[in-house]
This record gives structure tokens, sequence and C-alpha cells, in this order.
């Protein structure tokens, strides 16, 4: 007999988790507010746009403004910052990035003055961090930053040349958006953040450091800088792009805060713990109520086990005395050797009677019996397997459980190794419950902590946008460590784990992106 644990439902525990999760959902945040590290990370690819006049030995100022990277080598801007450069041979344009100590060169390969849009040739081998362009639609009243290099800052600040083609900080400013207003030319977005001569071609983002528009031009007010700014769309610039044959990042996934995804991953932890502490509750009562059950039978067969041996037990002495009696009586007639065979049959029923009376079932064996049934049943149980094993996994982005600003990739294919091997050439290191490699690239300012969660069947991606001083930092880390490929080997598994740890110490705290995958395992 088979004594499995029933799943039960119950109403309380519906009504416990419903409470749960209206409290979860109360939690949750309103719109993405804008993070530092975001508008951080989207000023390293904002640059100063120069152009200077070449006459012999002599360079003179003409102007400048602002643009962004859409690919590391690529900068877009306004067509009005760069159109004297298209008139006059003796223009040179300079790219003046927001870090480092390099300037760079840069040439026209892409020119629209209908939507005020240009695109530059990084020269000289300069790359810069591209930027993701938000393509999605962009509510009335959202956050958004103008990233640029204002001219009335630089005035303020008494620069001169020298100063301006030397790398340094953009000026970040916030405000609102106040509408699409369409110009009879181009699509652009009209905003309140703060913005002067000078951050034309500069960069308008969303709270997650996205682009959203091109600075362009803004509305005058009494001869002063512009009280309201005007943006050349992202639709305008995606267009633009697709055009001059720039394949760039682009997501239409609406921004969500660090901090709302953090809670939300809180709130599932809760409701999962909840539901699971709730389904223990229940199968600690069915349990309960199952070893009751079969308690009371199993006592049952014990009482008719030991009824049964005790009759065998009277029936075999019933037939030794009779044995007995025929000995006696064959002895009587000097029949010694059939008599000695009665007596000796009698003496085996008794012995066999002795024994099954000694041997019948004990009302202490109750308990016994009854574990070794739920254990039995338990062992059936234990053939299904949550954790995930060696073999192919389809993973697929969960964009409400995600953090997407610089890339979005909807799915992957994924080869789990039982020792960490990853795609069967780079080898993961524990990480907690979970296994994870860091990854270091030479020539992008990026720092990405790939994980897997064989208990869950997740692989995460968090990405951290990183200035040049902190990237240094975390190569001359990695290169402590070496690049290890797939290895069962301890050490080297401690290896990957303690790199892993030493460069995760020195990132910041929260992740500028944090993709998670829900995998499921495929027919290998």
């Amino acid at each position: 007999m088979t004594w499995g644990l029933r799943r039960i439902e119950s109403s309380g525990m519906k009504r416990f988790l419903a409470i749960i999760t209206i409290f979860a959902v109360s939690l949750v945040t309103g719109p993405a507010q804008a993070d530092p590290a975001d508008i951080s990370a989207a000023s390293r690819s904002v640059v100063r746009v120069v152009l200077a006049a070449k006459d012999g030995n002599k360079v003179a100022f003409v102007g400048h403004g602002s643009g962004f990277a859409v690919a590391p080598d690529k900068i877009v801007t306004n067509a009005h910052v760069v159109e004297i450069a298209r008139q006059e041979s003796s223009v040179v344009i300079g790219i003046i990035p927001s870090q480092g100590g390099i300037s760079y060169g840069g040439r026209i390969i892409a020119y629209s003055p209908n939507n005020d849009l240009a695109l530059i040739q990084v020269e000289d081998g300069g790359r810069l961090p591209p930027m993701a362009i938000f393509g999605g639609p962009v509510g009335d009243g959202a956050d958004v930053v103008a990233i640029g290099y204002p001219g009335s800052v630089d005035r303020a600040q008494g620069l001169d040349l020298d100063d301006l083609i030397n790398p340094m900080s953009p000026v970040k400013t916030r405000g609102t958006v106040s509408g699409g207003r369409t110009t009879k030319q181009f699509d652009t977005l009209l905003h309140t953040a703060p913005i002067a001569s000078g951050n034309s071609g500069g960069p308008l983002i969303d709270n997650c450091g996205r682009v959203l528009g091109a600075n362009s031009f803004g509305s005058i007010s009494d001869g002063n800088d512009a009280e309201f700014g005007f943006a050349v769309s992202a639709r305008e610039i995606l267009s633009f792009l697709r055009k001059a044959g720039v394949q760039v990042a682009a997501t239409a996934t609406p921004c969500r805060s660090a901090a709302e995804i953090s809670l939300q991953e809180q709130q599932r932890e809760v409701i999962a713990r909840a539901k699971v502490a709730a389904a223990q509750q229940i199968e600690t009562a069915e349990r309960q109520r199952v070893e009751a059950e079969l308690r009371t039978t199993i006592s049952q067969d014990i009482i008719v086990e030991r009824e049964n041996q005790m009759a065998m037990a009277a029936l075999l002495l019933f037939l030794a005395v009779t044995a007995l009696g025929g000995s006696a009586y064959l002895f009587m007639q000097a029949k010694r050797n059939p008599a000695i065979g009665a007596a000796g049959l009698a003496g085996a029923l008794v012995l066999g009677a002795v024994i099954i009376f000694l041997t019948r079932p004990s009302f202490t064996e109750i308990e016994d019996r009854v574990a070794a049934t739920l254990d039995s049943d338990s062992n059936e149980d234990d053939g299904v397997q949550a954790i995930a094993t060696a073999g192919n996994y389809q993973c697929r982005l969960a964009p409400e459980r995600s953090r997407i600003t610089v890339s979005q990739v909807d799915e992957l294919s994924l080869k789990w190794g039982d020792g960490g091997c990853i795609n069967g050439r780079t080898q993961y290191g524990r990480d907690g419950a979970k296994w994870s490699r860091i990854f270091v690239p030479n020539q992008e300012q990026t720092v990405t902590i790939s994980s897997f969660s064989p208990d869950r069947s997740e692989f995460t991606e968090e990405r951290f946008l990183m200035g040049l001083d902190a990237m240094t930092k975390a190569r001359a880390i990695r290169a402590q460590y070496g690049n290890r490929a797939c290895t069962t080997d301890s050490a080297a598994l401690a290896d990957i784990a303690d790199m892993v740890k030493a460069i995760r110490a020195e990132l910041p705290r929260q992740a500028n992106e944090s993709l998670v995958y829900e995998c499921e395992k495929t027919r290998d």
C-alpha cells in the first residue's frame, strides 16, 4: 500500500498569500528616479566638438558644440554645429572626450540639415563608450537630463582655447518633457532642462542614461539663454543612423530604477518564502493526518497478525498434545520406534508453537512500520529534481525583472556543466549559491558579471559602466588571475572565485544594467 502525501489547498493560505501580494505591490515605487551612477555613465560618452581654423601655424577658435558616441568611433552632433567645417576647408574638427588625457580629430561622414543631424568619424584611433538610444514613447512630464558643454559655463569659468581642448566633465541639467512639439522640418521633444549655446548636439537622456534626443535649439527670452529646449527626437536619430549604415544599441523597454528592481526582487523572495512556508504547513498537517491514519491501520494489522500467530501457536500445541498422546499409546502397545517418532513430532510442534508465539509482532513495531512506509513514499517523490543539471538550456529575458539601459538580448542559448563550465569553454567560479564569472574587456569601459543559479535555473548579467580610472584598476586586478578555460582543478576554481570577489569589491554597489534570464532545459 502506498501512502503518498496529498496536496490540498487551504482558503487560509490563499488569503495569506493575497495579503502578502497586496502588501508587496503597495511598496512598489513610482517612476524611476535618476541614479547618479547612470548619469555619470552616460557622461562618459559625451564629447565637446571643437571647430578651429588653421592658417599656417596659427589656430583660431571658431566655435564648439557637444556630441555623443553611438559607436566606439562615431559621434552624433547637430548639423549646424559642424556646418562651417563643410563650407570652409581650413576649419578642422576636434573631438574632446569627457575623460582621459587625449583628444582626437574628426571628419564628417553623414550630414542631414533637414533634421539638424551630423555624424562624425573619430580619427587617430579614438574609441569612446557608445550610448544606447531609447526608441519607445516618451511620456509628457518625464524626467530628463541634458548633458553638454554650455558656453555660458565656459565663459563664467574664464576658460580659454587651451582649456577647451583638454578633456573635462560635461555639465548636466535636469528638467522634464513638456510635450512632443514637432517642428515643420523634423520631430522634436520640448523640455525644460536648461541648455545654452554649446549644448547643441549633446544628448537629452532619461533616468537610465539612454538617449531620448539630441539638443538642437532653445526658445530665447529677452536675449538670454533658452528657457525651453528642443531636442531632435530619438526617432529622427535612429532613422538618420540607419540611413548612414550605423548599427546602434537601442531599446524600447521603459526605464526602471535600480531601487525598484531590487525592491521587486525582495518582494518576489518574500512571496516565494511565504508560499514555501504555507505549503510546508499544509504538507506537515497532511503528513500528520496520513501518519495518524497509517498508525491506526498498522495497529490493526499488528493485532490481526498477533491473533493469527497466537492461534497458530495454540493449534501447534494442540497437535503436539495429540502427538504426545499418540506416542504414549504406541509405547503402551510396545511399538517403541513409532512411539519415539510421535514423541519427536510432539517436541517439534511444541518448539514451533513457542517460536511462533515469541515472534509475534509487538506493538512497539508500530512506529517503525510507520516510519518505513513514509520513507519509502518520500524516496519515490525524490525522483523529481528541480535543480538544473548539465545540459543545454534556452534562456529568455524577463523584462519585468530586468533593468535595461545599454543592451537587450531577448534570448540566449546556454550549455551548463555541473562543474561550472559554460558553453564548453568558459569556467565559472563558485559565488555563494550560484556560479559567476567576471569579464573585464580591454577595449570597452564595461565590467560584466555573468552568473548562473542552478537552483533557480536563472542566468543573470550585471553590467557596470565604468570610468577610465576604474577600468584601469579592474584590468590590473584581472591580470593577476589570468584567463581560465574550463577546468576541474580545485585551485583554478578557487582562483576564479577570488577574482570575482576581488573585482566585485572595486565595483559600485549597484549595477547600471541588470538582465535576468529564466532558463528551461532543451533536448540535447
